[in-house]
């Protein structure tokens, strides 16, 4: 938290996450397009921001994207604010962004967090039903694991595992994976409140993917990276995975209750 703050203390620094939060995944040329500031400033401004952990990096091919990070800021707002409190300033929040911007381009999530784990285990913690059922409040997700094939979610343990479209995109044991994720479902509707006509609209909304990128860090830990991106402009989806929507924790709760798993031996309690 001390490097948090450190590093939004400086200006520059505080302009390179307004960018990334008005479009996530750029390169250090992207960010440095229209800045009177030197390449080589905004590297340095990036390292500081990435050892705070505000900002996270993914290799592709010979660039490196940058993804704000919302781990350390979620920690601090968990600090000092009530879950009342953090209700009504993300309603403010939300309402200053319609009143602002009536259309975005396409959201991502991306969230790193690091977990006193193995490789290995993350991945079993990944793709194991037995696992999965334990933090995803349930449900226990049902692969082979190969490219191409059905990723099925089982509601209850004596249930029906269903085909929600998600697919296998990719799968490095121990180092990424990444698959389609679903649209929503009747249930979501009952939930969250909405009418027919409002879940017929979010019908609408193309497929996202998820991906989760796994890195040694240490002896004794692994650096988690979840990137969920490729949502509709405006997405409730995305709203949804980031625990915007009023009872959804999101991938947020989710990889906290895997990280305490993982650690403690037992989730977060539901």
């Amino acid at each position: 938290m001390d490097d948090a703050f450190r590093a939004l203390a400086d200006p520059s620094r505080r302009r390179l996450l307004d960018r990334l939060n008005d479009r996530n995944g750029q390169t250090l040329r992207e960010l440095c397009d229209g800045l009177a500031t030197s390449r080589q400033a905004v590297s340095k401004h990036l390292a500081v921001l990435e050892a705070a952990h505000l900002v996270t990096s993914i290799r592709r091919g010979r660039e490196k994207v940058h993804y704000l990070n919302a781990a350390p800021i979620n920690a601090i707002a968990d600090r000092w604010l009530s879950r009342y409190d953090r209700e009504r300033a993300a309603a403010l929040a939300d309402l200053s962004t319609a009143l602002e911007r009536q259309s975005m381009e396409s959201p991502a999530f991306v969230y790193t967090t690091y977990v006193r784990t193995t490789p290995q285990r993350l991945w079993a913690a990944l793709i194991e039903p037995a696992f999965t059922r334990r933090y995803w409040g349930g449900v226990a997700l049902a692969s082979d694991w190969q490219v191409g094939s059905p990723v099925l979610w089982q509601d209850t343990p004596d249930g029906e595992p269903r085909d929600l479209g998600q697919r296998v995109l990719v799968a490095e044991p121990y180092r990424r994976l990444s698959y389609s994720w679903h649209g929503f479902q009747p249930e979501h509707a009952e939930h969250f409140g909405w009418s027919p006509e409002q879940l017929v609209a979010r019908l609408g909304e193309r497929r996202s993917k998820v991906t989760f990128e796994i890195e040694p860090h240490g002896d004794a830990a692994v650096r988690l990276t979840v990137v969920h991106d490729d949502f509709s402009p405006d997405s409730e989806m995305h709203r949804a995975i980031s625990g915007q929507l009023d009872g959804s924790g999101g991938w947020p709760e989710l990889l906290a209750s895997l990280k305490t798993l993982l650690e403690t031996g037992e989730p977060i309690p539901a």
